[in-house]
C-alpha cells in the first residue's frame, strides 16, 4: 500500500538562507506532504523563520531543540514526533538544497515495492555536482568500507535522502541508537537490513550547497570510521530474519 500521510523531516542549524526555498520546492513537488523542521537553536534565526512559515501553512510544523546535538539526535526527535502523529512514511531531507525536492516523487513511488528507499549517489544514474575530488573519494571510500566490513549490500549507506515506512522505524529500537553524526545513516540502514526489511536504492543527483557552511568535519568522519569498524569486528550485518514480504501495492 502506498503511503497516504507523508512527513518530511528537515533538521536545521543555521539554514535561514535555504529553508524557505527548499520548503517551497518541496510543496511544489509533493503538495500533500507535511514538513517538520527540527531546529537546534540556530543562532542565525532559522527557528524563527520556520515559525513564520508554519504560521501561514498548516503543512509546516516546527520542533525546537535547546542545543546542537547532532544530525542523528535531530532525526530521532523528528521520527518520534511523526510516529506519535500516525504518519505512514517519514522522509529524511537536508535543508541546504543538496537533496532535490523534485526527486521525492521518485523515492515515494519506489516505496510501493520496498520498506526503505535510499536516494543513492553511487548507483547507475546517480551523480554528484560541484564536489571536490577529495569529498567524492571520501564518500565512495566510506561506502566501500561499510559495504565490505559490514557485508551490507548497499552502494550508498551514508546518504541522507531516504524514506522509511513507519513500520520500519517502529521496529528498529530507535531508543538504542546513539550514533550522532553521519554514521547515523549507516546505523539505520544496517538495522533495517538486519531486521529483514526490503531496501531499494533510487538514483539521485546530489548538488553541493550554494549558501551556508557544510556541517561535515573530522570529528564526524572519525565517529563514522570508529563505529563502522566496531560493528564490523562484532560480526558485520547478518539478517536476523528472512526478508520480509513486500508490501502490497493494492489498496
Amino acid at each position: 500500500m502506498m503511503p497516504t500521510r507523508v512527513l518530511v523531516v528537515i533538521p536545521t542549524y543555521d539554514e535561514r538562507d535555504n529553508l524557505a526555498t527548499v520548503v517551497g520546492r518541496l510543496h511544489a513537488a509533493v503538495p500533500g506532504a507535511d514538513v517538520l523542521v527540527v531546529d537546534d537553536a540556530s543562532p542565525d534565526g532559522t527557528g524563527e523563520l520556520a515559525d513564520s512559515l508554519a504560521a501561514t501553512d498548516p503543512r509546516i510544523h516546527v520542533l525546537h531543540r535547546p542545543a546542537k546535538e547532532g544530525l542523528g539526535a535531530a532525526y530521532l526527535a523528528g521520527f518520534a514526533w511523526g510516529l506519535a502523529r500516525d504518519y505512514d512514511a517519514l522522509v529524511e531531507m537536508d535543508a541546504d538544497g543538496s537533496h532535490a525536492p523534485e526527486q521525492l516523487p521518485d523515492l515515494l513511488a519506489a516505496l510501493a515495492d520496498a520498506d526503505v528507499v535510499l536516494g543513492s549517489r553511487w548507483v547507475p544514474g546517480g551523480s554528484v555536482v560541484d564536489w571536490p575530488r577529495r569529498r567524492e573519494v571520501l564518500s565512495r571510500g566510506g561506502n566501500t568500507y561499510a559495504r565490505v566490513l559490514l557485508g551490507l549490500p548497499l552502494h550508498d549507506a551514508t546518504g541522507g535522502y531516504r524514506v522509511f515506512r513507519r513500520e520500519v522505524l517502529e521496529a528498529l529500537e530507535l531508543e538504542t541508537v546513539s550514533s550522532a553524526g553521519y554514521c547515523f545513516q549507516v546505523d539505520l540502514a544496517r538495522r533495517a537490513w538486519q531486521s529483514g526489511f526490503r531496501i531499494v536504492e533510487v538514483p539521485i543527483r546530489f548538488v553541493e550547497r550554494v549558501s551556508g557552511v557544510s556541517k561535515m568535519n573530522r570529528a564526524i568522519v572519525a565517529e563514522a570510521l570508529w563505529r563502522v569498524t566496531v560493528w564490523g569486528l562484532r560480526g558485520g550485518v547478518r539478517r536476523r530474519t528472512a526478508p520480509r514480504d513486500r508490501p502490497s501495492t493494492s489498496g
